[in-house]
């Protein structure tokens, strides 16, 4: 069973994935996986380098897509474990303070396009596990893409939902972004999490994304927690 975990990246966060991908390959040999980066080329949509995903199922049984943005804990478990082979595997957005606006994005590709039944489920591509089964998810047109709020992570799980996959959804803490902090969620802490998810302007806006992370890191690390 031959396993990938594939990450975006490019020159303009270098800052960052010089912090985070040594993270991401030592988790990746900790899930007996290979660790690579997406391709950076003009011939992909910067929110859509996620449909490499699909030539990269032909030498690949399953595929995990971590985004580069994240902090990966000691303690979390391997990912390819707690999605069912046959399942797609993602940690649902539409939720909480966001649960109005992701599925606003929902109903709205679905006004666009086929309505496919879709209510509820809103995935993030960020912390997303796929089987070889999965690949016509990621054969797409590249003229024929959702290009509104929510890219991929509409696209996709327009995809899913299209053709009828099951999804596994994991638990908030495989995917632990700012809005699962929230009082909504108990204001429950990042680190109490397995990866942490930087995403959008991270959880202060006092800070870069990039400082961000660099600052956590050296904290978890003080203390033995990070992978």
């Amino acid at each position: 069973m031959k396993r990938l975990i594939v990450t975006r990246a490019d020159e303009n966060i270098k800052e960052m994935s010089d912090i985070t991908h040594p993270i991401l390959k030592r988790y990746a040999e900790f899930c007996e996986a290979d660790f690579t980066i997406f391709k950076d080329s003009d011939e992909y949509h910067p929110h859509y380098k996620i449909l490499q995903i699909y030539d990269l199922l032909k030498d690949y049984d399953r595929v995990a897509c971590i985004g580069t943005d994240t902090l990966i804990m000691k303690n979390c478990p391997d990912i390819f474990k707690e999605v069912p082979i046959h399942m797609v595997g993602s940690v649902y957005e539409d939720k909480g303070t966001r649960q109005q606006d992701r599925r606003a994005r929902i109903a709205n590709v679905q006004r666009l396009r086929e309505d496919v039944g879709w209510g509820k489920g809103y995935i993030n591509s960020d912390v997303l596990v796929v089987s070889r089964l999965h690949r016509d998810i990621f054969n797409l047109a590249y003229d024929d893409l959702y290009l509104s709020l929510g890219f991929d992570d509409v696209e996709l799980g327009y995809q899913i939902n299209r053709n009828k996959y099951e999804i596994h959804e994991l638990p908030y803490q495989f995917n632990h972004m700012s809005m699962f902090s929230e009082p909504w969620n108990n204001n429950v802490s990042r680190f109490d999490s397995f990866i942490i998810h930087y995403a959008g302007n991270g959880f202060y806006s006092m800070w870069t994304k990039t400082e961000q992370i660099r600052q956590d890191s050296i904290l978890l690390r003080k203390y033995g927690l990070l992978m």
